[in-house]
């Protein structure tokens, strides 16, 4: 029960932060607004935090699916 609700919260924190991502041009991206200029878009270090926090919150989600698979198969 506790590995489903984290993926639910990974899953949803996943989405938020690929969201916030500035898109690098060419892509859906740009057909939704990204190839836009915005004047609230963050330095270089707050777009590397992002990919850090991303990459963080992407390996929690995959060891999430990872545990609940494992917990799956002793179950049955």
């Amino acid at each position: 029960m506790g590995f489903s609700i984290a993926l639910i919260v990974f899953s949803l924190l996943m989405m938020m932060l690929v969201l916030m991502h500035k898109g690098k041009g060419g892509g859906l991206s740009d057909m939704f607004g990204g190839g836009m200029q915005s004047s609230v878009g963050g330095s270089s270090v707050a777009e590397r935090n992002l990919d850090r926090i991303t990459v963080v919150v992407g390996l929690l989600w995959f060891a999430c699916i990872v545990a609940l698979g494992l917990l799956m198969k002793l179950d049955s």
